[in-house]
C-alpha cells in the first residue's frame, strides 16, 4: 500500500480520492494502438466526415496515416520536430494527428480563430518546423496570413524554407486549393512517400517511447501569454481510452463530433476514445453548426453526441428540432463549462441520450480527471461531474495547501498518469503549476462529498467576494437557469465602492419571450439570500465566446466595468 492509499483509507473524512487501479494503463504509443485497431476492426468506418463526404474503414485510415507520416519524414522531418496544423475539423486535421504520433513527431494545435499576431507567437515559441494549413474558411485567409508573415516564400523550395523571421519554420504544407508558390500539396506529400520512406517508419516504430511528447496545445492565456501544455502518447491515449469506458462506448458505436478537433475535446475525448474502442468518428461540419449537427446525427444514425453545453443549448433551440429523428443517440459526453441542470435535463429527456456523462478537466491533464458514470442517478449526474477517474489521485486544498475536509470548498488539485510534461520551454510557469509532489494545481473551486463525488463550484479567480461574503456564481446560474423563459445566463462580479464587488447577471431570453429585471428579481425574492441576487441585470442576444463554445467571463467583466465606469 502506498502512502496515498494508506492516507485515503485513514482520513476519509478529507477530500482525497484515489480512482481504481484496473483496468491497467495502455502502455503503448498512439501509432501501436491504431495499428491495433486496424487489424481488429479492419471494415468498421473509422472516420465519416459529413461536409467532405468521406468515408474510410479502419483498414483504409490506418493506411492513409502511414502514407502520411512517410511523406513527412521524406521531407527531412525527425523525431521531436513540430509539426502545427492550422485548420477547422476535416479528414486532414485526423490524419495528421496520428501520422505526426507515427513518425514520432509533436502535433502543435493552432486555434483556427488565430490571426497573425497570434500565429507568429505559436510558430516562435515551439520552433514550429512544418506547418499544415487550409487555404482558407470563412474570413480566415490561413495562406495569405503566413505569406503575409513569409514575404519572400514565392522564391522558395518547397520543404526548403528560409526566413530569418522564422528560422525553425522549413516546410509549409496546403490542404486543398489550387497550386501555390512556396507551398508543398497534402494530398501529393501524402503519396510521394516510397518504400524506403514506409520502412523507415516500420523501424521507428520500435524506438517510440509511451513518455514522448507527442502534442503541444496552448491555453486560452486569458491572464497573460499563452502556454504550451506537452503532453504524451501515454498522457492522452490512457484518457481517450477510459473516457470512452466511462460512457460506455463500444465497437460499433458513432460519435457525432461537433466540438473542435484543435481542443482536447475533439482530439481525445472523440478521435483517441473512437479509436481505442472501436467506433466511429462523425464530423457533421468544419466548425459547430447546430442544424448540421441535427442532420448528421440523423443520417448518420449516430449513437453518442458530444458538446459543451451551449451547442445543446443551440441544437434544443432550433427550429427544426422537433422535425429530426435522434432517438438513435445513447451516450455522449457534456463538458467544457459547468453543465446547467435544466439544459441536462432536456438533454436525457428530448435528445434520447440515458446515458450521457458529465466531464471534468483540462487541457494540462489531458484532460478528464472526473467523469460521471451512464448508470447513476440522475441526480448526480446533473448537479456532480462524477468520480475521479482510474489511476488519478484528487484532492481539495485551501490556500495553505492543506487538505481541507468533505463537503468543505477549496482549490482542486490532479495527480497521475495524466498530468502533462510541461509547459513548452517554461520551467518556471510548469513550477507553477505542477508542486514538487506532482500535483497540478487546477484553479478551479470545488468540493468532494463524502461518496466521493466532485462539485465545480468555479474558478478561483471568479469567485466573488461581497462584503466579506464569498459567492460562487456558478450556484447563483443554476438558480436563475430554473427561470422558465431564461434560454441562458452568465453571472460574474464587478467592481463596487461599498461592498468590494457586486453581481451582475447576463440573459439570454428564450425565443419568443419577453423577460425584464423587475420578473427576475421578484423569482429571486424569498428563494435565495439576498446578497446572491444580482445587482446588475442585462439582458443580451449573445456571450463573448471562445471558438470552443466556453463563454469569455472575463470579456463580460471588461464590458460592465467599462459600461459603469462611464456613469
Amino acid at each position: 500500500m502506498n502512502a496515498v492509499q494508506h492516507q485515503v483509507e485513514h482520513d476519509a473524512h478529507l477530500s482525497l480520492v484515489q480512482g481504481a487501479s484496473s483496468p491497467p494503463l495502455i502502455e503503448d504509443t498512439i501509432g501501436v494502438a491504431l495499428d491495433r485497431a486496424a487489424r481488429r476492426w479492419p471494415q468498421r468506418e473509422a472516420l465519416v466526415v459529413a461536409h467532405q463526404q468521406l468515408r474510410w474503414s479502419y483498414a483504409e485510415f490506418a493506411a492513409r496515416v502511414d502514407a502520411l507520416a512517410a511523406g513527412l519524414l521524406s521531407i527531412g522531418l525527425t523525431r521531436g520536430d513540430r509539426v502545427g496544423i492550422w485548420a477547422t475539423n476535416c479528414a486532414e486535421w485526423t490524419l495528421t494527428q496520428f501520422a505526426t504520433a507515427k513518425a514520432g513527431l509533436v502535433l502543435v494545435n493552432i486555434n483556427p480563430s488565430y490571426r497573425l499576431s497570434e500565429l507568429r507567437y505559436t510558430l516562435e515559441k515551439v520552433g514550429v518546423k512544418a506547418l499544415i494549413a487550409a487555404e482558407s474558411f470563412r474570413s480566415s485567409d490561413y495562406v495569405g496570413m503566413v505569406e503575409t508573415l513569409l514575404p519572400d516564400l514565392a522564391g522558395s523550395e518547397p520543404g526548403q524554407l528560409q526566413n530569418a523571421a522564422l528560422p525553425s519554420l522549413r516546410a509549409l504544407i496546403k490542404i486543398g486549393g489550387q497550386p501555390r508558390a512556396g507551398w508543398l500539396d497534402f494530398d501529393t506529400l501524402a503519396r510521394q512517400a516510397g518504400a524506403e520512406q514506409l520502412r523507415a517508419l516500420a523501424a521507428l516504430a520500435a524506438t517510440l517511447d509511451r513518455h514522448d511528447p507527442i502534442n503541444i496545445q496552448f491555453t486560452s492565456g486569458t491572464t497573460g501569454l499563452p502556454k504550451g501544455a506537452t503532453l504524451s502518447h501515454r498522457n492522452i491515449l490512457n484518457n481517450g481510452y477510459f473516457i470512452g469506458a466511462s460512457m460506455r462506448l463500444r465497437e460499433g458505436d458513432r460519435l457525432c463530433i461537433p466540438v473542435p478537433l484543435y481542443h482536447c475535446f475533439g482530439m481525445v475525448l472523440g478521435n483517441l476514445a473512437c479509436v481505442t474502442h472501436g467506433a466511429t468518428m462523425v464530423y457533421p461540419a468544419p466548425i459547430f453548426d447546430p442544424l448540421a449537427t441535427l442532420q448528421t446525427i440523423q443520417a448518420e444514425a449516430c449513437t453518442a453526441l458530444h458538446g459543451v453545453p451551449t451547442m445543446f443549448i443551440a441544437q434544443l433551440a432550433h427550429p427544426q428540432f422537433e422535425h429530426f429523428d435522434l432517438s438513435s443517440l445513447r451516450t455522449g459526453i457534456m463538458s467544457g463549462a459547468p453543465c446547467p441542470t435544466e439544459v441536462m435535463r432536456r438533454v436525457l429527456e428530448r435528445m434520447y441520450m440515458s446515458e450521457v456523462t458529465i466531464a471534468y478537466g483540462m487541457t494540462e491533464t489531458s484532460p478528464v480527471s472526473f467523469q460521471s458514470s451512464t448508470d447513476e442517478p440522475i441526480e448526480r449526474r446533473v448537479s456532480t461531474v462524477g468520480r475521479v477517474q482510474p489511476h488519478l489521485q484528487c484532492k481539495i486544498v485551501d490556500a495553505d495547501g492543506h487538505i481541507v475536509a468533505r463537503g468543505e470548498t477549496g482549490e482542486l488539485c490532479t495527480r497521475g498518469y495524466s498530468v502533462m510534461l510541461g509547459y513548452w520551454n517554461d520551467p518556471e510557469k510548469t513550477a507553477e503549476a505542477i508542486d514538487a509532489d506532482g500535483w497540478m494545481h487546477t484553479g478551479d473551486l470545488a468540493t468532494i462529498d463524502d461518496e466521493g463525488y466532485c462539485r465545480i463550484v468555479g474558478r478561483i479567480k471568479d469567485m466573488v467576494i461581497r462584503g466579506g461574503e464569498n459567492l460562487y456564481p456558478r450556484e447563483i446560474e443554476e438558480f436563475l437557469y430554473g427561470h422558465p423563459k431564461v434560454q441562458d445566463v452568465q453571472v460574474v462580479g464587478v467592481p463596487d465602492a461599498k461592498y468590494g464587488e457586486e453581481l451582475c447577471a447576463w440573459v439570454r431570453v428564450r425565443e419568443g419571450e419577453t423577460l425584464c429585471e423587475a420578473e427576475m428579481l421578484a423569482f429571486c425574492n424569498g428563494q435565495i439570500s439576498k446578497f446572491k441576487i444580482p445587482r446588475y441585470w442585462r439582458f443580451v442576444d449573445a456571450f463573448p465566446m471562445t471558438v470552443t463554445g466556453k463563454v469569455q467571463k472575463f470579456l463580460i467583466r471588461e464590458a460592465m466595468q467599462r459600461e459603469l465606469g462611464s456613469r
